[in-house]
């Protein structure tokens, strides 16, 4: 599978009234980090053939991040059903490793003129499974 890895820092705009990583802050690094992981394996040219949606996030909070942790995002797609993909994110303590959330969205593939769902491609499926 492809996995894409990035890393944050925590800034005091990402804080909540208990000075940990807001809730939506976390839900705002899923959907960066699933788009940054689709426009780094997908030419530009086949990016504007597809619009993604969220059909369901599930997210799991197992820790809090503070102040100037720094976070290391993954992500890869886990499975393919017609037009939704499965994607897993995983937030961790980049120091200790230590699982702070995870989260299983289905992302749903549109048409941009039509916007029903569509099936994803063979081929794009492909360059997200055969990346290691």
């Amino acid at each position: 599978m492809s996995t894409y890895i990035k890393t944050v820092r925590v800034q005091t705009h990402d804080l909540d009234s208990l000075k940990h990583v807001n809730n939506v802050r976390y839900v705002e690094w899923i959907q960066d980090i699933s788009k940054e992981h689709w426009e780094s394996q997908v030419k530009q040219s086949v990016q504007g053939e597809l619009i993604w949606v969220v059909r369901n996030h599930n997210i799991t909070y197992h820790g809090s991040a503070v102040l100037n942790d720094l976070i290391e995002i993954s992500t890869k797609v886990e499975a393919w059903r017609g037009p939704i993909s499965v994607r897993k994110v995983e937030m961790r303590d980049n120091k200790t490793k230590k699982l702070l959330v995870m989260a299983i969205t289905e992302w749903c593939a549109l048409h941009p003129k039509t916007l029903k769902p569509v099936r994803v491609p063979e081929g794009v499926q492909q360059l997200f499974t055969n990346n290691g």
